[in-house]
């Protein structure tokens, strides 16, 4: 893989910058407006771009639409990726309930549990048995999943969605997952972040206070 995480991370963000800058009339931008949206020198701007072949003119910047287009060419937004959610409490749910998903490429097909109250037999969005989901992600080809199961069960269950095709894990669990080398997982733990934030907001306030 020729990038790194958090280089593919500043490529959603300049994509996302873009779409704004778009709105507001920009037809062209410069790695300097982008590098100020996303918070990020232009430098980085250009070495980000640099490693997928994205060149811009010093003078002219970059064509907006073309741009957009490019991005999303290379982080697979060029169609619609397909997502299953296994665990369909709060979180589950609320993921269900989103509607911003589709336009940004993402279409959630189904959901799994293990709760039979919660099966429905949706046509949109099935929420059907976890005992399902082998079968389902092997007929639908699906490979990116969100895991949204408590603590305890995640290992487990991110151990089936693995065996059963799933390349991709977006866990909700607050436990670091053992997953082979070819699976990428990547984590959102609000609890951490709220925690951090408290954190440095706290540690803010204390030199504030400090006498000067």
């Amino acid at each position: 893989m020729a990038s790194n995480r958090n280089c593919v991370i500043r490529l959603s963000r300049y994509k996302n910058a873009l779409y704004r800058f778009e709105k507001l009339g920009f037809v062209k931008v410069f790695s300097d407006n982008l590098g100020e949206a996303v918070g990020v020198t232009a430098a980085q701007v250009r070495k980000d771009f640099s490693l997928f072949g994205i060149t811009g003119n010093k003078r002219g910047g970059y064509q907006v639409k073309a741009l957009i287009e490019k991005l999303n060419e290379i982080l697979g937004k060029n169609e619609l990726q397909n997502v299953v959610i296994v665990g369909s409490g709060n979180i589950g749910n609320a993921l269900l309930k989103y509607k911003g998903f589709e336009k940004e490429g993402i279409k959630i097909i189904a959901a799994f549990d293990i709760d039979p109250a919660k099966f429905r037999e949706n046509p949109e969005v099935p929420v059907l048995s976890l005992e399902r989901l082998k079968d389902f992600v092997k007929k639908s080809g699906v490979k990116i999943g969100v895991l949204a199961v408590p603590d305890i069960a995640a290992q487990q269950v991110a151990d089936m969605m693995i065996s059963s095709g799933i390349k991709g894990i977006l866990n909700f669990a607050p436990i670091n997952l053992r997953a082979p080398a070819d699976i990428i997982v990547n984590y959102v733990n609000l609890e951490l972040e709220i925690e951090n934030l408290i954190y440095f907001v706290n540690a803010m306030d204390k030199t504030d206070k400090k006498p000067k």
